[in-house]
C-alpha cells in the first residue's frame, strides 16, 4: 500500500538542509535540488513545508517538475484526506491578482482584450506583455501608420458572399492571421500555448510557437493531437517554430531536429533582436527568480538594471548571428526559413537573392528599438523599390494590427498574411474560448470591409484600394546612403 504524507508531516520540513514542498498533490524532497535550481533556491525556500502549486504552475510546464527529478526524490502522495481545505497560509505568489473579468461575449473588439488584460492580469505580467522599447513611440506608430491610410470603396458590387481563406507557405488558413510567437504564455493563463493552439486550430489559423515558451514544443502538438478538426476540414494544426539562436550552436541545433520530426511546418529566424531592447516598463517591477523556459533553458535573474523578463532572460541569445549564419541553418533544417523582422527595403531584396521562403516585416511589436519604422510602411518600401520580392517569397507583416480594417490594407500591399502576438495572449487571458473569439472578432471584420469595399475573395485585393498618399512622404528612397547628408566620421587610425 502506498504512504500518503500529511500536512503536518510536511510542514516539518521546512528549513535549507530539509525541504519538503508540494506539487500538484504530490510531496517532493528538493533538500539537494534547491541550491541548483535555475530560477535560484529562494523561491523554494519560500514553499518549504507548503504548497507551492500555484507558485510552480505559474511559470512551469506540469510535467518539468517529474522530468527534471530523480526518483528517488518523490516522497509520495499528499493524504487525500486533506487534499480539500489544504494548509492555505502558504506563502503568496509573487503574481497574485484578484479582479474579475467581465464576461466574454460583452468584448467586441480587440481593443477590449487590451483594457481587460490591462487591468486583470497581474502588473509584472501585464508590464511585460505591453511594455515596448524606450519612449514607446514605434510601439504606437505601428498602429497609428495604419490609420494614416484611407480605404476607396467601390459600390453596387455584389458581395453577399464573401471567402477570406488563403495559405501560407502552402499551409491553409482560413484567414489570414497567425498566432505570432510570444514567450511564456503561461504568464496569462494556465494552458499557455496549448491554449492558444486548441484556439487556433479550432479556427484554422497557423500558430508560431517561440523559443522561450512556457511548454516543451512537444507537449503543444500533444495538446492538439486529436483535438478537432482544422478549422471546418479535416487536418492537423500548422505549426512554425521561431528561433533564437543560442550561444552554444548545438543546442539550437539540437532543437532545429527536434522540431523538425515533430512536424513543425518552417523555421522563424528572428533578426531584429539581437539583443534585448530597453522595455522600461518591464524593468521597473522585479521579475519572479522561479520563471524558466523549458526550451530554451532561460531563467529570470533580476539585476541592477531591473527585471525586465526580455532582456534577463535572452542573455543566451548570440549576437553574432548573421548573414554568413544562413548556410548554416540550411545545414541544420530541410525547413522554409523565413526571417522576422526585416525593416527595410534593402535586406528585403537580400534575402530574396539568397533563396530565403519568407520574411515578416516586424520591429518586434516595437520592443527592439524605438523609432524604427512601422511594418505598414515598409511594406510600401518594398512596393515601391523592389516589388520583385513579391513574386519570389512571401511577405507577412506583424506589429499594430488591432482591426480588420488593418488587415485589409496590409493584404492590399502584398502581405500574405499578418501575425499577431500580443493580442493573442491578451485573449488567451480567457483561454481557449477567448482565443476562438478574438479570431471571430477580426474575421468578422475583415469580411465587413471586404464587403464595404466592394471584393468577395482575397485574390481580388491591390493596391488601388488604398489612398496612401498621408504616407508615402515617409516612404524612403530604398539605398543604403542618405539622399543628401554625406558625411562621415574619420577612420580610426
Amino acid at each position: 500500500m502506498v504512504r500518503t504524507i500529511s500536512l503536518k508531516e510536511i510542514a516539518q520540513h521546512n528549513k535549507p538542509e530539509d525541504i519538503w514542498i508540494i506539487v500538484d498533490g504530490v510531496v517532493y524532497d528538493l533538500t539537494e535540488f534547491a541550491p541548483q535550481h535555475p530560477g535560484g533556491a529562494d523561491i523554494i525556500y519560500r514553499y518549504a513545508g507548503h504548497d507551492a502549486t500555484q507558485a510552480y504552475l505559474e511559470v512551469h510546464a506540469p510535467s518539468l517538475i517529474t522530468s527534471s527529478l530523480s526518483p528517488r526524490n518523490i516522497i509520495g502522495p499528499l493524504d487525500s484526506s486533506e487534499c480539500k481545505g489544504r494548509n492555505n497560509e502558504q506563502p503568496p505568489s509573487v503574481s497574485t491578482i484578484c479582479v474579475s473579468k467581465p464576461p466574454l461575449n460583452t468584448l467586441i473588439n480587440a481593443h477590449d482584450f487590451v483594457k481587460v488584460a490591462s487591468t486583470t492580469l497581474t502588473p509584472k505580467t501585464w508590464a511585460f506583455y505591453s511594455s515596448a522599447a524606450t519612449d514607446l513611440n514605434t510601439e504606437k506608430r505601428n498602429n497609428s501608420a495604419y490609420i494614416d491610410i484611407g480605404l476607396r470603396p467601390r459600390i453596387l458590387k455584389n458581395v453577399k458572399i464573401v471567402d477570406t481563406s488563403t495559405t501560407m507557405l502552402g499551409q491553409h488558413m482560413s484567414v489570414p492571421i497567425f498566432c505570432a510567437p510570444a514567450a511564456m504564455a503561461r504568464m496569462v493563463h494556465p494552458d499557455g500555448e496549448k491554449g492558444l493552439a486548441r484556439g487556433c486550430k479550432k479556427m484554422g489559423i497557423p500558430q508560431a510557437i517561440s523559443t522561450n515558451a512556457s511548454y516543451p514544443i512537444k507537449e503543444i502538438f500533444d495538446s492538439v493531437a486529436t483535438h478537432g478538426k482544422y478549422g471546418d476540414e479535416e487536418g492537423e494544426l500548422p505549426i512554425f517554430f521561431q528561433l533564437y539562436v543560442d550561444k552554444q550552436r548545438e543546442k539550437s541545433e539540437a532543437l532545429l531536429r527536434q522540431v523538425e520530426t515533430l512536424g513543425v511546418k518552417a523555421i522563424f529566424l528572428t533578426v531584429d533582436a539581437p539583443v534585448p531592447g530597453k522595455r522600461e516598463a518591464d524593468e521597473r517591477i522585479a521579475s519572479d527568480e522561479s520563471i524558466s523556459t523549458p526550451m530554451s533553458g532561460a531563467k529570470a535573474k533580476n539585476d541592477s538594471k531591473g527585471g525586465a523578463l526580455g532582456r534577463i532572460m535572452g542573455s543566451y541569445i548570440d549576437s553574432s548571428v548573421s548573414w554568413d549564419d544562413l548556410p548554416w541553418l540550411r545545414r541544420n533544417t530541410a525547413l522554409p526559413i523565413v526571417l522576422k523582422g526585416v525593416q527595410t527595403s534593402m535586406d528585403a531584396k537580400k534575402a530574396m537573392d539568397l533563396g530565403i521562403d519568407g520574411i515578416v516585416l516586424s520591429n518586434h511589436g516595437g520592443r527592439s528599438l524605438d523609432t524604427a519604422p512601422a511594418p505598414i510602411l515598409v511594406l510600401l518600401e518594398l512596393q515601391k523599390h523592389c516589388p520583385e520580392v513579391f513574386d519570389k517569397m512571401e511577405v507577412y507583416v506583424d506589429g499594430g494590427i488591432m482591426r480588420g480594417t488593418d488587415i485589409f490594407k496590409a493584404l492590399c500591399l502584398g502581405a500574405k498574411s499578418i501575425g499577431i502576438g500580443r493580442g493573442f495572449l491578451y485573449a488567451l487571458n480567457y483561454g481557449e474560448e477567448g482565443v476562438r473569439k478574438f479570431i471571430e472578432i477580426l474575421k468578422d471584420e475583415l469580411e465587413t470591409t471586404m464587403r464595404m469595399v466592394g471584393i468577395t475573395d482575397l485574390s481580388q485585393v491591390h493596391p488601388g484600394l488604398l489612398n496612401t498618399k498621408a504616407v508615402d512622404h515617409l516612404i524612403p528612397d530604398g539605398i543604403e546612403e542618405h539622399p543628401y547628408a554625406k558625411w562621415r566620421p574619420k577612420p580610426r587610425l
